[in-house]
């Protein structure tokens, strides 16, 4: 088969069906883009999940006099307090390790764990925190039995687990990632139909040349071909503008989100420049394998 006939032909049926050929373009780039964004939320999920597994704590904040819990009598939680406290805490089962931390200390992490927000840690004065205890679990999930334990106890003001500021988290980068998927399923059906229309009307337009090729015993590789790739080409572009819109989406929605929530560890180029090379393999394989099944059913040979 000559390349020169073939790069000809596929010219002239993008050509030709220039309006159908830039909608499934769009259509292409839209659907390849809401699944890659789709598979970046999803990979930002796992990595914040592997960031965090192991520093999840629960934090045991102690009695201020500007706390408005009614256990603390608008009073600083007493030594004794603090000690019986510790001691309770030491004898628990699912407690791995106990750590006293005072307003500085507390303040000095704070500004460490949050410096990638400056603004954030301006906006907070060192005596904004209070005291507390820093527990580990020996297992996450038996929070509610430790946090049901320490809860109304004298010199406690409350109690916060942090697994369940990250469920809140993740439960919104679960909401984002299946709705950019079920968009891209939608998608991708148009696309499937505007290859099959688009494939069909350049058939109907060229159909003197294949009956003439067919005539002369060309076989069904060879007038196949040609409309195969114009709907691998309309899919490579598609796949190309996909990859520009992902990196838009990488800079102003992932990475945005993660420096919003504080909590999340930012997702690495490596994951969006591979989700860039699968989206236009994709988009290439949906649109020649819709093009050839089109032309079995339309064209009879």
């Amino acid at each position: 088969m000559r390349v020169q006939f073939v790069l000809q032909e596929i010219w002239i049926g993008l050509r030709r069906n220039l309006t159908m050929t830039i909608s499934l373009i769009i259509t292409v780039a839209i659907a390849m883009a809401l699944l890659g964004t789709g598979l970046l939320v999803q990979g930002q999920a796992k990595a914040s999940k592997n960031y965090w597994t192991d520093k999840i704590e629960v934090s045991v904040f102690l009695c201020t006099k500007s706390s408005s819990n009614p256990v603390c009598n608008k009073q600083d939680a007493k030594p004794e307090e603090k000690a019986a406290l510790k001691a309770q805490l030491d004898k628990m089962p699912q407690v791995a390790h106990v750590e006293y931390e005072n307003k500085e200390q507390a303040y000095a992490r704070f500004k460490q764990r949050f410096a990638n927000s400056p603004g954030f840690v301006n906006s907070t004065r060192p005596g904004d925190i209070p005291d507390s205890y820093r527990i580990r679990l020996k297992n996450p999930q038996e929070y509610k039995e430790v946090v049901g334990g320490l809860l109304g106890k004298t010199g406690v003001d409350q109690v916060v687990n942090e697994q369940e500021i990250l469920k809140k988290f993740f439960g919104i980068l679960g909401a984002l990632q299946n709705a950019a998927l079920l968009i891209a399923v939608f998608q991708l059906i148009a696309a499937v139909l505007l290859v099959g229309n688009t494939v069909r009307l350049s058939a109907f337009n060229r159909r003197r040349e294949t009956g003439i090729m067919r005539l002369v015993g060309a076989s069904n590789t060879y007038i196949q071909m040609p409309f195969i790739l114009e709907g691998a080409v309309a899919g490579l572009i598609g796949g190309l503008l996909a990859s520009v819109l992902l990196i838009f989406s990488k800079v102003l929605l992932i990475d945005r989100l993660a420096g919003n929530l504080q909590f999340a560890s930012k997702l690495g180029w490596g994951m969006v420049f591979a989700v860039m090379v699968l989206s236009i393999c994709f988009g290439v394989l949906v649109c020649a394998i819709s093009s050839f099944l089109t032309l079995r059913r339309y064209l009879r040979i």
